[in-house]
């Protein structure tokens, strides 16, 4: 039986999930953390408006996943964790449907101007840069995501600076602590105010923060710019996740959506300066974006 059919939103786009099983269901998900985390702001709306489903989990059964090309539909017994995956690949597309697309990235309005440290391949210092940055005296924009339209303007961004707490089905004992790289290099948290309202990205810093880097700084060519552009864009569809042993993420992407996700690149890094900074610490990183400044 039905027991529960409830939509999400991120922004304009709207996501349904129903839930079948033996017994009530009261949530989707309990703790919404991780979506807010990871794409900026969602909400649990009231009502029920999509006439069909996006995501369906029948609770009984052996344990499946698959995907048609429209539904992506759960079978059995799944961990809060994957489900929670699930939801921001297919929140994302609904986004990028409307023109919003989530970058893996931290955002900063400093000096006047908005900053994307951007994720990119490697994902070696945003959070580090948007602190230092913050610490001073810019106003924070997003922390891990940063919802950038059609027209390259960050209209949304996510406000936890570090995902606290991981559900059962993505634990990670490869991932340090994130308080030990504040202890490090701030001591403790510095503070910040909020960048309030949309604003134009005029800057992309990718950094890479490393104890044994010299600092150095290049301006990165169309090419490479576009490449790690595209890598924190693919981060939302998860196609290289393992959601549980036995059970890859479901290919979701297409080439139509491939090719009109390189077309949005391409008019978002024309007209933006691209570095590519070397770092010690989030410190000298700052300094070497002052002088770009």
């Amino acid at each position: 039986m039905l027991q529960l059919s409830q939509e999400m939103s991120g922004g304009s786009a709207r996501l349904r999930v129903d839930v079948y099983g033996p017994g009530p269901v009261d949530y989707v998900l309990e703790d919404m953390n991780f979506l807010n985390y990871r794409l900026a702001a969602v909400n649990i709306e009231d009502g029920v408006t999509l006439a069909e489903p996006d995501i369906v989990w029948n609770q009984e059964g052996d344990k499946t996943i698959s995907y048609d090309g429209k539904q992506m539909t759960f079978t059995g017994p799944w961990d809060p964790g994957p489900l929670q995956k699930v939801v921001v690949t297919m929140l994302a597309l609904k986004m990028e449907a409307e023109g919003l697309h989530p970058f893996h990235s931290a955002a900063v309005n400093y000096r006047g101007k908005t900053l994307l440290f951007l994720g990119g391949e490697s994902n070696h210092g945003k959070s580090m840069g948007q602190i230092e940055a913050c610490r001073r005296g810019g106003l924070l924009v997003a922390t891990e995501t940063t919802v950038i339209n059609e027209d390259g303007v960050a209209v949304m961004g996510s406000e936890d600076v570090f995902l606290k707490k991981r559900a059962k089905g993505t634990e990670r004992a490869d991932k340090a602590a994130p308080n030990k790289g504040v202890e490090k290099f701030f001591g403790t948290m510095p503070s910040w105010d909020d960048f309030d309202g949309p604003t134009n990205v005029d800057i992309v810093i990718v950094p890479a923060i490393d104890g044994n880097f010299d600092a150095s700084t290049v301006e990165m060519g169309l090419f490479e710019a576009s490449f790690q552009t595209l890598h924190s864009l693919q981060n939302y569809f998860l196609l290289n996740e393992l959601l549980a042993p036995g059970h890859a993420m479901p290919i979701v992407d297409t080439e139509e959506l491939r090719a009109k996700r390189a077309e949005f690149v391409g008019r978002f890094v024309a007209p933006r300066p691209f570095f590519f900074i070397r770092a010690a610490t989030p410190q000298v990183l700052l300094d070497e974006v002052d002088k770009v400044l």
